[in-house]
């Protein structure tokens, strides 16, 4: 998949409000997740982050 933008190197913020997680991040980027999405949402940034870190195959 080519990146439509160049990639941002600033990470999101989050907080937590009112029994939901905010995040707020470059370009006007906010979202509110639960915090079982945010658990998710946590886990697979992870690991496409750790994918994206080794080098290609082949």
């Amino acid at each position: 998949m080519e990146p439509y933008h160049r990639p941002h190197n600033q990470p999101l913020s989050a907080v937590a409000e009112k029994g939901q997680v905010l995040l707020d991040g470059p370009r006007g980027v906010a979202i509110s997740l639960t915090p079982d999405a945010a658990r998710q949402t946590a886990t697979a940034l992870q690991n496409a982050a750790d994918e994206a870190e080794r080098p290609p195959e082949g």
